[in-house]
């Protein structure tokens, strides 16, 4: 009896009202799943994600977002195993299944670390503040708060697992929450993690909601503290993006569409290079992992013509060598597509390719199956077509077929390749292998405005190189023009998207009082105990600690010297500085800065562990013998650090504005340094 699937609304599990939808298992044919996900109350969900998920979110720090997908992680991959052994159904086979199952958990685990890039509070600050007068007393800022709505991920067939665990990672991550709705043909392996998340009880109630059937409607009741994204087709993207409730009330549109992603062979790239085998073995590797069912394959191999033939022939040897078949039958490299119905999408689209551009590999009709039957099971061959002329017959650059095809087109210069490669009017990927810096230059420049990924292939990177298809979790995963136009992950660039920056202005201690991070002119604390003494907690944003104050001595530039070994003319030789920016002997800055270490520092035992080192450092002016300076010190921000386990010191990152300045108040320099501070409380 095929399992009935889940809907996870409201903060529980229902079925839907609506017609039925049976799943089937790629590779046989048979009903494995019912799907219903009709008569849901998505203004109900909505509201509840808002109220309930949205709320419980935003309360939590970047830190504690990210230890709560941490834990989500370490749980699945303790269940992986069991995604896998359903993950078959869908036609993938285990090296397929790797890169949705590992490499979506492997993603949480990414954006759980990123945490660290982020202070331990619900928002951040961006970037640098900026003065807005003269005197200093009027600033602006920009900080960026979680949105106050829901995440809707619209999402894929071809990665049910990765998909959704790649975006949940940096929407959770930012303060919001998501409903997921899967694409439908593997849908229960959607619903199958969704359930061990929520069985889980890691997330806060909220956090997560799933909807297993069409999901039409659901963007009718977004608004503009909702965030939407998309990933499938882009004549569906359009029609999303074109939905009247997204344009009216102007919400977030995230869209990562499929597009004809190209590989270039660099003229150097003969045969018998690392290059040459690199580019056929990612060609290969793309036309087969996961049946060429990903938004990253290869579709365009672009080589110079007069490797044309050696391409076609290497290519080939490499494509004879891939076994098609049941994923779990012993032997099997390339698995079923997604169902009969994509076959067939697949064929048509082939169809329309083969009228100027002929199959020069494979067979449409004929493939040798291992352990299945291709009446009954979506298997296909892998298809190579040729166009001779690509500037000419361009469906090439229009036309793709979502399968395990790809077209070998020629070119004559690095001109014409960049030519080619931006016909695809927009990817998300395209991948160059060359061991020539001046070809890579070239190309780089030159296609960058077209893509959105570009892998630079040779022998350095042949061990390390993640490979064309890969999209990671710290780099940006999208694309210009066809491909979208949208950004999914990108490290903080991708969390900023449910995110919403705000310019904030007023004085300066204002500024510290809402960013909680010491703007320079803000009031200052003093307090009679040296900073050095206080413990993390007890540390206050702006209080400050004003030292003696030393003249420096001829004296003191030669003892630094020696010591240093720094023997720069302008710091040793008066006679050489004619011509120069200087009026005589100048003391070095790193004297300057090591100096005012020894004026603010306390040398008695006390809470500060050790000294974590130096963020920012500027001389602003020269300092000459018989100049006085003095130092103020300055508590400009404050990280708490996580202990690694129990027997760790609780800590914390202080972060110090170092101010010198000389005999008439003029800074001469300005530092930020960073130490270790014990927490008083650590437990």
């Amino acid at each position: 009896m095929p399992e009935l699937l889940g809907n996870y609304a409201l903060g529980r599990w229902m079925a839907g009202t609506g017609d039925q939808q049976e799943l089937y298992d790629a590779s046989t044919g048979e009903v494995v799943a019912i799907a219903n996900g009709e008569g849901l109350d998505f203004a109900a969900m909505l509201d509840y994600g808002r109220q309930v998920g949205n709320k419980a979110l935003r309360r939590m720090t970047f830190h504690e977002r990210g230890r709560m997908i941490k834990a989500l992680a370490l749980h699945l991959d303790s269940k992986k195993e069991d995604f896998y052994t359903l993950s078959y159904r869908s036609g993938a086979t285990r090296a397929d299944s790797w890169i949705d199952i590992e490499g979506g958990i492997g993603n949480l685990f990414a954006n759980a670390s990123l945490r660290r890039k982020f202070p331990d509070k619900p928002f951040y600050v961006e970037s640098d503040p900026i003065a807005l007068s003269k005197a200093g007393n009027f600033m602006g800022h920009h900080i960026m708060v979680p949105k106050e709505g829901v995440a809707v991920h619209i999402n894929a067939y071809n990665f049910p697992i990765w998909g959704m665990l790649e975006k949940i990672a940096v929407n959770l991550l930012a303060g919001m929450p998501a409903i997921i709705k899967p694409a439908l043909p593997s849908a229960y392996l959607t619903e199958a993690v969704v359930r061990e998340i929520i069985a889980s009880k890691i997330l806060p109630e909220g956090a997560l909601q799933l909807v297993v059937g069409s999901g039409q409607g659901i963007l009718d009741h977004v608004t503009y503290q909702d965030v939407v994204t998309f990933t499938g087709s882009a004549e569906t993207g359009r029609k999303l993006k074109g939905h009247p409730r997204i344009l009216s009330e102007a919400v977030p549109f995230t869209m990562e569409a499929d597009s004809l992603n190209a590989a270039v062979l660099g003229p150097d790239a003969v045969p018998g290079t690392m290059e040459f085998d690199l580019f056929i073995k990612e060609i290969r590797k793309e036309m087969t992992a996961k049946a060429g069912q990903k938004c990253t394959a290869i579709r365009r191999a672009i080589v110079p013509e007069n490797l044309l033939e050696d391409v076609q022939i290497a290519l080939g040897k490499a494509l004879a060598q891939t076994t098609v078949g049941h994923p779990q039958a012993e032997g099997v490299r390339m698995g079923a597509l997604a169902g009969l119905e994509q076959v067939k999408r697949v064929r048509e689209q082939v169809q329309r390719l083969a009228k100027n551009t002929p199959i020069v590999y494979g067979d449409l009709d004929n493939v040798q199956v291992i352990g299945g039957d291709c009446k009954t099971g979506a298997f296909m061959s892998p298809i190579v077509l040729l166009n001779s002329e690509p500037f000419k017959f361009t469906d090439s650059h229009e036309i793709e077929a979502f399968g395990p095809v790809a077209t070998l087109m020629p070119y004559k210069n690095v001109d014409e390749a960049i030519q080619l490669a931006n016909l695809g009017k927009g990817s998300l990927v395209c991948s160059v292998a060359t061991n020539d810096p001046a070809t890579a230059q070239e190309f780089v420049l030159g296609a960058a405005t077209h893509h959105g990924r570009i892998l630079v292939l040779n022998g350095e990177v042949a061990k390390e190189s993640t490979g064309h298809g890969s999209p990671l979790p710290l780099l940006i995963h999208g694309g210009p023009g066809r491909a979208g136009g949208g950004q999914e992950m990108g490290g903080m660039r991708g969390v900023e998207h449910f995110m919403q920056r705000v310019a904030i202005q007023g004085s300066p201690s204002m500024i510290t009082a809402i960013t909680e991070v010491y703007q320079p002119k803000a009031k200052q604390i003093e307090k009679d105990k040296h900073p050095f003494q206080h413990y993390f907690e007890e540390l206050e944003i702006g209080q400050t600690y004003t030292t003696h104050r030393h003249t420096v001595s001829e004296a003191d530039i030669t003892n630094f010297a020696q010591v240093s070994g720094d023997n720069f003319y302008a710091h040793v030789d008066a006679t050489s500085l004619e011509g120069t920016l200087f009026t005589g002997r100048v003391a070095h800055g790193y004297y300057v800065l090591s100096k005012a270490a020894g004026m603010f520092v306390d040398p008695r035992k006390g809470p500060v562990l050790l000294n974590y080192g130096l963020d920012e450092c500027r001389f602003t002016k020269p300092v000459y013998p018989g100049m006085t300076i003095g130092v103020k010190l300055t508590v400009k921000e404050k990280i708490g650090q996580e202990k690694r386990d129990a027997e760790d010191v609780a800590k914390g990152i202080v972060r110090w504005l170092v101010d010198v300045s000389d005999e008439t108040g003029e800074t001469v320099a300005v530092a930020t340094i960073l130490t270790m501070v014990k927490k008083k409380n650590q437990e």
